[in-house]
């Protein structure tokens, strides 16, 4: 299989001089994978002594694998000018800070799933301890207390278990639960309900899951929405003798809403895998019969650990040689297919930006982006990031500036991104990407600013193509050497480009001509009537040897402005 152009800078290193610092125990498996690539240094955890030591071997590395013990924060990062991805061995993040790594274009990515089987056994097994009691009953048994009438339970079958969060981890529960005979409910606005179907759930509102729930389990991830589900008005409504599950995240509960509700009798049980501060102390849960406590291990067993190492070792793996982003917790990720589809535009955004970049004048207030075809049907972050890296490529700081933090650059910048999609355009065919550029100030063609615009797509899955520039349909090349012109619409000017090229022993690729009055009806502030655009691909080793000639074409009277781009070859 031919793998499309690197989607990032990243992969652009050569293999043999990547590094990367695995600074906390991972399995053999897990190292392995990384190992296996010819030339790569892996430093691990047991050559780390200290915070300073995992600082040092930072300065030089290209990717950084952790746990829940590194504080991967600001300061650190500081420390790893080269970094480009951090791994993070299972699904919390709160040891790193996102927002300076997504600030130096390093890509933050995440196990989510990886343990799913692990946490939905622990939520069956739980479900099971708290309707037969079954901590009771050992506890006894210990005592030498045979209690066996006190020991009566309740079935799991015909019960109803409601799911909020039907994610890997909610479905792998549901698969279970339906083993054991269980009514399904489920509280999930992000999944469709196609789905649901298929896994025999039926999708219910959060007011309903609460009503209707025998046991109620959460699988979702804290958020300003998720935090404090569970508090005083939604036990309130829930249905007398409900049994909470919990091992997700400890915030989603309010624990004082919580031991009211079971001291009460309203709820008949909790079963408790993480919490608020871990490790737990000095809770209120401690002197409650019926809670089951758990120091967080849902996801702790030899398989899930396994799986979780060896599923980053691969996602940082593949980034580094391909460029595909899986798990990202700070940019959109792409599955294998996705990423062979959207790469070449990617890269044909990033051309296209660079090639407009050379155009723009005063000063840049706002970028439109506006996406047709089928890449306006699909996920276009990676698309915007490209352009605007592209936008960035040659200004002062450039170099700093990549596809995973030109959003956010433009935005420190004080530059606008707006973002417009068209599906279906009557007579239109394929994908094709447009970029507005608005400035103003200095420079600007008028007081109220002006507009620098392009339009391009991919011919033939590789071949990336300008169409139009400032309204005017114009195709050429986006690849190699460029020279763009903007001249008179007068005889002559074709033929003393050709000479003067010929002249300095320049040889023309590729010659694209455009003129305002081909297009009636459209109007071009930066291209008035009368003017035409030239586009020439060059062959030049590089764009000192095509200084002669350009600046004997910028004496030619006609000529407004000519302009050198250097885009990647192929």
């Amino acid at each position: 299989m031919v793998v499309p152009p690197s989607i990032y800078k990243s992969s652009t290193a050569k293999a043999s001089t990547l590094k990367i610092v695995i600074a906390e125990k991972v399995s053999p498996a897990t190292l392995a994978i990384l190992q296996q690539e010819s030339g790569w240094n892996c430093i691990t955890a047991d050559k780390i002594k200290d915070r300073e030591a995992l600082k040092a071997e930072l300065a030089d590395a290209d990717a950084l694998i952790v746990r829940s013990a590194v504080q991967a924060d600001a300061e650190l990062l500081e420390s790893a000018p080269k970094l480009r991805v951090i791994g993070r061995a299972g699904v919390g993040v709160d040891n790193i800070d996102t927002a300076a790594a997504t600030h130096r274009g390093i890509v933050v990515m995440n196990t989510p799933g990886a343990n799913a089987v692990a946490v939905a056994e622990l939520t069956l097994g739980l479900m099971i301890s708290m309707g037969r009691s079954i901590p009771r009953a050992n506890k006894t048994m210990h005592e030498g207390v045979w209690d066996k009438k006190s020991l009566q339970g309740s079935e799991l079958r015909g019960k109803t278990l409601g799911i909020v969060g039907l994610g890997r981890i909610g479905l792998e529960v549901a698969r279970r639960a339906a083993a054991f005979g269980m009514d399904l409910i489920a509280y999930d606005p992000f999944i469709a309900p196609v789905i649901a179907r298929e896994h025999n759930v039926t999708l219910v509102s959060l007011d309903d899951i609460f009503k209707a729930s025998d046991y109620l389990t959460l699988h979702v991830g804290l958020t300003t929405q998720t935090e404090g589900l569970i508090n005083q008005h939604s036990i309130a409504i829930m249905k007398s003798g409900i049994r909470i599950i919990n091992c997700a995240r400890g915030e989603l509960i309010v624990d004082e809403a919580l031991v009211e509700g079971l001291k009460s009798g309203k709820v008949a049980g909790a079963a408790l895998d993480v919490f608020h501060q871990e490790p737990l102390k000095n809770s209120p849960y401690f002197n409650l019969p019926n809670v089951l406590l758990s120091p967080h291990i849902a996801g702790a067993t030899d398989e899930a650990q396994e799986a979780i190492g060896i599923q980053l070792a691969m996602q940082v793996r593949d980034y580094l040689k391909l460029g595909v982003v899986q798990n990202a917790v700070n940019l959109p990720s792409l599955s294998h297919e996705e990423y062979i589809e959207v790469a070449p535009y990617i890269e044909m955004a990033a051309r296209l930006g660079r090639f407009l970049s050379h155009a723009i004048p005063g000063h840049l207030e706002t970028i439109s982006i506006t996406y047709t075809g089928r890449i306006a049907t699909g996920k276009t972050d990676l698309i915007r990031n490209a352009a605007v890296a592209g936008i960035f490529a040659d200004t002062e700081g450039g170099n700093s500036v990549n596809r995973i933090n030109a959003a956010a650059i433009a935005q420190e910048r004080g530059i606008r991104i707006q973002e417009d999609k068209k599906e279906f355009v009557a007579g239109g065919s394929g994908s094709v990407l447009k970029l507005v550029l608005h400035s103003s100030g200095p420079g600007a063609d008028s007081d109220a600013g002006c507009d620098t615009s392009a339009s391009a797509t991919v011919l033939h899955g590789t071949s990336p193509r300008l169409l139009t520039l400032d309204g005017i349909d114009i195709e050429a090349p986006l690849n190699g050497t460029l020279v763009s012109i903007r001249n008179h619409d007068v005889p002559g000017v074709v033929g003393r480009i050709g000479t003067i090229l010929g002249e300095h022993k320049i040889n023309i690729a590729n010659f694209a001509l455009g003129r305002a009055s081909d297009t009636p009806g459209r109007s071009s502030q930066r291209v008035p009537q009368g003017q035409a655009l030239a586009v020439v691909q060059i062959d030049v080793p590089d764009s000192h040897a095509a200084a002669p000639a350009l600046a004997a074409l910028k004496q030619i009277e006609a000529i407004v402005s000519v302009r050198l781009i250097e885009l990647a070859k192929g």
